[in-house]
């Protein structure tokens, strides 16, 4: 439904979830102020709304900043034991993928936990073997890759956009289950994530990017006629998550209509799919500088300087 057809009733609530929606978009900021302590002492009651909708954003960070603590010690304890991790992340355009792996990622090591998001194949890609391509970014010891999209590609784009045949499709679900096995076979963890969110939700979500010129880059045509082809997409993805499913890597799905509980949600089970424990830091003692008595610092030429604007 278009938004000229809205009832007054309708326009009013959409305006008011296009405006949560822009919120959070920008909850980075949030995220600094509280974590840098300026987040102020929100609680519920006193004037209205506004002030009990603060004091849930401030528990969600908090309850986030925790996690985050412990993904760190996940991520010391992958690095000192050699664990390797593979973490799939699927789901609908706008379903919040790409804002949990930014949670997950957002404080730890990018030499430990890497992302993965690869483009369309090139026309040599094309040729290979399906998974062949993907092989490459799999861990080594002591690495987590976290895939923003994968090899379901086949199953889900790949297949309601007619980019490959049905022969291929039933291709594809006779080898994933025997190329995972195999993963897991080999000592790499295999998780995968499937983002759920309704048809509404979706709708409005998409009305949010094209109303906000910092988020349109992420409309793609190819997301507006996936928008189209809603059901031939929800008729993909039971075939995908019916045939493998298996219990060497099972498919988890998380619930996304709301994007902050199903970030806190994924992040809380993630860390209970190891068995983390704290690793131990030597003790850090910062070393003296050296100071030189002939040393005398080189002026910076001016003309090198960035202008201080602000």
């Amino acid at each position: 439904m278009s938004i000229e057809h809205l009832n007054p009733e309708e326009h009013a609530r959409l305006l008011q979830r296009l405006e949560q929606e822009l919120l959070d978009g920008y909850d980075e900021e949030m995220e600094l102020l509280t974590e840098d302590g300026e987040g102020g002492d929100a609680r519920e009651g006193g004037e209205g709304g506004q002030t009990t909708e603060r004091a849930a954003r401030l528990r969600y960070f908090r309850e986030l900043f925790r996690l985050q603590g412990e993904l760190v010690k996940l991520q010391d304890w992958v690095a000192a034991t050699g664990h390797k991790v593979v973490i799939l992340f699927e789901g609908r355009d706008a379903a919040g993928k790409g804002g949990v792996i930014k949670r997950i990622t957002q404080r730890l090591n990018p030499r430990v936990a890497r992302v993965v998001a690869l483009p369309a194949p090139n026309s040599r890609e094309k040729t290979q073997w399906y998974f062949q391509r993907y092989i490459s970014h799999l861990p080594a010891a002591g690495e987590m890759v976290l895939f923003d999209r994968s090899w379901y590609n086949r199953a889900g784009v790949e297949r309601v956009m007619g980019f490959c045949s049905e022969a291929e499709v039933e291709e594809f679900f006779r080898s994933v289950p025997e190329f995972e096995r195999m993963l897991v076979r080999s000592g790499v963890q295999l998780l995968k994530y499937w983002f759920s969110i309704t048809d509404d939700e979706q709708h409005l979500r998409f009305l949010g990017r094209i109303n906000d010129p910092l988020k349109q880059w992420k409309l793609s045509p190819m997301d507006l006629e996936s928008r189209r082809r809603w059901e031939d997409y929800t008729r993909a993805k039971e075939a995908m998550l019916e045939r493998t499913h298996i219990a060497e890597a099972p498919w988890w799905v998380v619930q996304a209509v709301d994007k902050k509980r199903a970030r806190l949600n994924c992040i809380h089970h993630l860390l209970q799919q190891m068995p983390y424990t704290e690793v131990e830091r030597p003790g850090i003692e910062l070393p003296a500088r050296l100071r030189n008595p002939d040393y005398i610092r080189s002026p910076v030429p001016a003309e090198l300087i960035v202008p201080e604007i602000y």
